[in-house]
């Protein structure tokens, strides 16, 4: 009798289809995913945008208007802060998930910035889902955070050096559970409004000297919700449906990067989400086993924006002619950029991280004019090897670089679009990178259009 219902429990279903329920099934479509792999800034944008060429859908995860993304098409360059860089495909829908933060002023001002500048963003609002569940960012949050860098520089004579742009005061609402979402904002205006007059409270309790306008903002936010309300979407269901239903390309753009990440990151000079491939499915409501090829973009030197630990920084003539040559100011900030040489040890770590399939090289072309290129290729502390990242900060203000010294090239890569193309000298420092990480360079990029960016394989 057991083993007759055994059988039959194994076996039957009311349309008799259970063994097939059971057999190993292959996700419909997957996502390929875009991170930075060093301090952000290594050229996400330019990437996303050459794969968002043929992209069904392309998504934000996480992160707010902190990032910083140019794109340039048909000679008009374009700045993206919180919409994914794929809101130029007019084909493809463009999805800012739960994970993201989202200053609403911050979003239109940004639209209409760049629907002055090209013809690239026309009719954007008809291509973009916002999931219901992603959180608000207010102005008393830009106004905190603008404070708590205030405080720290008083207090211990460093800031993190933040964007001001109230990322971690948002994140923290939503970690403190007194947050207001997307879903929270095109519902019941009265209850948001309640919820809204309290969570200013809680602030200006812990800070008496934020200036706020809670009724001025609150009008604002009205205004908004009515613009909003078309865009917003379930996420959850959204992101399923694209994975589980007819064969579709998805593309994430990660913001921010593998060394700014909250828990992998240089901590605290980090930001406050996880820009590892964590995020994807976490900011998404994607499952791990539709996280498709993951590319680590690299610049083919380090930079960093603000303060924070940089082994390979050169304070010099070097740094200067980096920083120069590769016009390297913040989208974000306007700050000016720190620069180096290409840290491997950190990419390698990234690479840990992520598991990232092949790798985006940019900028190769800032190298033209070195008649020498250093390389990070180890760390040493008090003459003693480190076998792997150090977590401390203090650690890795400490450390030594031993460095590879790789020929230059001295002349232009600029007009290259094969490999092959290349000189000798600059095809010899790819393959080093390869070598050292044990993952293909898929795409080198030596200028700033979409043309630039050669494809190896």
């Amino acid at each position: 009798i057991h083993t007759i219902y055994n059988i039959v429990a194994a076996t039957w279903r009311p349309d008799g289809h259970t063994s097939s329920l059971r057999a190993p099934k292959e996700p419909q479509n997957k996502v390929t995913v875009v991170l930075g792999a060093q301090w952000g800034d290594e050229g996400k944008g330019k990437v996303v945008d050459l794969l968002a060429l043929d992209a069904d859908i392309v998504c934000r995860c996480q992160g707010g208007n902190n990032a910083g993304h140019t794109v340039v098409v048909d000679s008009v360059e374009y700045d993206f802060h919180l919409l994914p860089s794929g809101v130029l495909n007019k084909n493809a829908v463009s999805f800012i998930g739960n994970g993201v933060v989202i200053h609403l002023p911050g979003l239109f001002e940004e639209a209409q910035k760049n629907l002055q500048k090209g013809k690239g963003l026309q009719g954007w609002e008809t291509r973009l889902k916002i999931s219901d569940r992603a959180h608000l960012v207010f102005n008393f949050h830009q106004a905190v955070d603008g404070i708590q860098e205030q405080q720290r520089q008083q207090q211990e004579g460093k800031n993190l050096g933040t964007t001001k742009k109230g990322i971690g005061p948002a994140y923290s609402s939503k970690a403190a559970r007194n947050g207001l979402r997307v879903c929270d904002l095109v519902s019941d205006f009265k209850v948001f409004e309640g919820k809204f007059r309290m969570l200013a409270e809680h602030f200006l309790t812990m800070y008496p000297n934020l200036k706020l306008d809670v009724d001025g903002e609150l009008e604002q936010l009205k205004g908004y919700a009515e613009r909003l309300r078309p865009l917003v979407t379930d996420g959850v269901y959204f992101m399923h449906k694209a994975l589980n239903g007819p064969n579709k390309k998805i593309l994430v753009e990660g913001a921010n990067a593998a060394l700014l990440d909250i828990d992998f990151g240089t901590y605290p000079f980090v930001t406050s989400s996880n820009c590892t491939v964590g995020g994807v499915c976490t900011g998404l409501g994607v499952p791990p086993s539709y996280v498709g090829r993951v590319y680590g973009v690299v610049k083919a030197y380090t930079t960093r924006v603000g303060v924070g630990a940089f082994p390979t920084e050169q304070d010099d003539e070097t740094g200067e002619l980096l920083q120069c040559r590769g016009r390297e100011v913040g989208v974000t900030t306007g700050r000016k950029r720190r620069c180096g040489w290409l840290d491997l040890i950190l990419v390698r770590y990234a690479h840990m991280v992520n598991g990232f399939s092949a790798i985006a090289l940019t900028k190769l072309d800032i190298l033209d004019t070195l008649s020498d290129i250093k390389v990070g290729v180890a760390y040493s502390v008090d003459g003693k090897p480190l076998p792997s990242f150090p977590a401390n900060m203090d650690v890795l203000t400490r450390v030594s670089v031993e460095y590879e010294t790789l020929p230059g090239w001295c002349c232009s890569t600029e007009s290259a679009r094969r490999f092959e193309e290349l000189p000798p000298r600059a095809q010899q420092y790819i393959r080093f990178i390869e070598n050292f990480l044990q993952v293909p360079v898929k795409w080198v990029g030596v200028g700033k259009s979409r043309e630039s960016m050669i494809k190896l394989f």
